[in-house]
C-alpha cells in the first residue's frame, strides 16, 4: 500500500493532468475559431481573401509574442502562472470577436492568439515533463483532447449561426476559459515536474558530430507544421463553400480534425511499436496525398473526404516533433521551447495568409493550396534527413 502522502501525490497529479487536457478541449475551440468563423466575417465587412488572410497573421503574430512571453514565464514563474494569463487572454479575445468593428475583431484575435501562444506551449511541455519515457503516447492524448474542442467549434458555431446566436457561442467559449483561469490559480504545479530517465541517454544524441544542424531543423519542422495544419483547415471552410456548400461549409473544419482526433487515437496506441520517424514521414505522404484532393475536389463528398485525409495524415506529427525536443534536450526544453513554439506560430502567421496571398494573385484557391502541399513535402525531406543521421 502506498504511503498517504505518495496517494496524495498520485491523485493530485492525476487532477492536474485531467484539468489539463479539459483546458486544451477549450485551446481547441479557440485556437480553431477562426477557420469556421472566416466566411462570417468575410461576408460582414466584405473582405477579399488577402484582407481574410491578414486575421490568421493577426492570430498567429499575438501568438508568436505569447510563446515569447511563456517562455520567460516558465523560467521564472512556473507552469500555473502561465496557464492563468493564457487563459484570461484567451476568454477576453473571443470576448472581442463580438465587435461590429473589423479592427477590433483583429486586435481580440490577437489576444486570444497571444492566450493560446502562452497556453498550448505551456501544456504540451507539463505534460512531457511528467509523461517521461510515454511522453509521445501521452502528448497524442493531449493533442486528441485538443482535436475534440476542434471538432465542436464548428459545429457549435454552426448551431448558433442557425438559430441566430452566434454571439452567445462566442461568449459561452470565453466564458469556459475564464473559468479555466480561475481553476488553474488554485492549483499546485510545483512537485509535478520530474526529469525522464531516458533523459540523459536522448540528450547524447545531439551533438556537434552531426552535420545537420539539429535545433534549426526541428525549428523549421515545427515552423512548417503548424503553418500546414492551419493552411488547411482555415481555408477548407472558404474552399468548400466555392463548390457549392453554402452555409454548411462552416462545419468543413470538423472533418479536418475529425480526422486529426482518430489519427492521434490511433497514433497513441501503435507509437510503442513502430518507429515514431517513418511514422512521420508515412503520415505526411498521406496528408499530401489529401491536401491534392482538396485543391482537385470539385463536389462536396470530394472535399470531405479529402479534409478528412489531410487531417488524419499530419495527426501524430506535432505530437512527435514535442516529444523529440523533451528527450532530446530535457529540462533545456523549457528554454528551447520558446524558439521552437515560436517558429511553430510564425509559421501558422505567415502560410494561412500565404494561402490567401497567392489564391488573390492566381484568381484561384485551389493554387493557392499548393502552399501546404509544399510545406508536407518539405517536412519528408526533413525527417528523412534526421532518420538518415539521428534517429535511424
Amino acid at each position: 500500500m502506498l504511503p498517504v502522502s505518495t496517494t496524495q501525490e498520485a491523485r493530485h497529479l492525476k487532477f492536474v493532468q485531467a484539468t489539463l487536457f479539459a483546458g486544451f478541449v477549450v485551446s481547441g475551440m479557440i485556437a480553431t475559431i477562426l477557420g469556421p468563423s472566416l466566411p462570417t466575417f468575410i461576408a460582414r465587412w466584405t473582405l477579399d481573401d488577402s484582407q481574410a488572410g491578414l486575421f490568421f497573421t493577426t492570430q498567429f503574430t499575438g501568438s508568436l509574442l505569447g510563446v515569447l512571453l511563456a517562455s520567460a514565464i516558465l523560467s521564472t514563474r512556473g507552469y500555473r502562472d502561465a496557464l492563468v494569463l493564457g487563459f484570461f487572454l484567451m476568454a477576453a479575445g473571443v470576448t472581442g470577436l463580438n465587435s461590429v468593428s473589423q479592427y477590433i475583431a483583429l486586435l481580440a484575435t490577437a489576444s486570444y492568439g497571444f492566450g493560446f501562444g502562452v497556453a498550448i506551449p505551456t501544456t504540451n511541455l507539463c505534460i512531457a515533463e511528467i509523461s517521461g519515457a510515454r511522453r509521445a503516447a501521452a502528448l497524442n492524448v493531449l493533442n486528441m483532447a485538443w482535436g475534440i474542442g476542434a471538432i465542436a467549434c464548428p459545429l457549435l458555431l454552426l448551431a448558433g449561426l442557425k438559430a441566430d446566436r452566434f454571439s452567445t457561442i462566442l461568449l459561452s467559449v470565453a466564458a469556459c476559459a475564464l473559468l479555466l483561469s480561475i481553476f488553474f490559480a488554485s492549483l499546485n504545479f510545483d512537485a509535478l515536474s520530474r526529469k525522464s530517465p531516458s533523459t540523459a541517454t536522448a540528450e547524447q544524441n545531439i551533438t556537434p558530430a552531426h552535420p545537420l544542424n539539429v535545433p534549426v531543423a526541428l525549428a523549421l519542422l515545427f515552423f512548417l507544421y503548424i503553418g500546414t495544419e492551419n493552411g488547411i483547415s482555415g481555408w477548407a471552410a472558404e474552399q468548400a463553400h466555392r463548390v457549392g456548400m453554402g452555409n454548411a461549409s462552416v462545419v468543413m473544419p470538423m472533418f479536418f480534425w475529425v480526422g486529426l482526433l482518430s489519427g492521434r487515437g490511433i497514433s497513441a496506441l501503435i507509437l510503442t511499436r513502430v518507429n515514431e520517424s517513418l511514422l512521420v514521414i508515412t503520415s505526411l505522404l498521406l496528408s499530401a496525398a489529401g491536401t491534392t484532393w482538396l485543391l482537385l475536389a470539385a463536389t462536396r463528398s470530394h472535399v470531405i473526404l479529402a479534409v478528412v485525409l489531410a487531417g488524419f495524415g499530419l495527426a501524430s506529427v506535432y505530437p512527435i516533433f514535442i516529444s523529440w525536443l523533451s528527450k532530446w534536450y530535457g529540462e533545456r526544453a523549457r528554454r528551447l521551447g520558446g524558439v521552437m513554439f515560436s517558429m511553430a506560430a510564425l509559421g501558422g502567421a505567415t502560410m494561412p495568409w500565404l494561402v490567401g496571398f497567392v489564391s488573390q494573385h492566381a484568381n484561384s484557391l485551389r493554387v493557392g493550396l499548393l502552399v501546404p502541399l509544399f510545406g508536407c513535402a518539405v517536412m519528408i525531406g526533413l525527417v528523412a534527413e534526421l532518420r538518415r543521421r539521428i534517429l535511424a
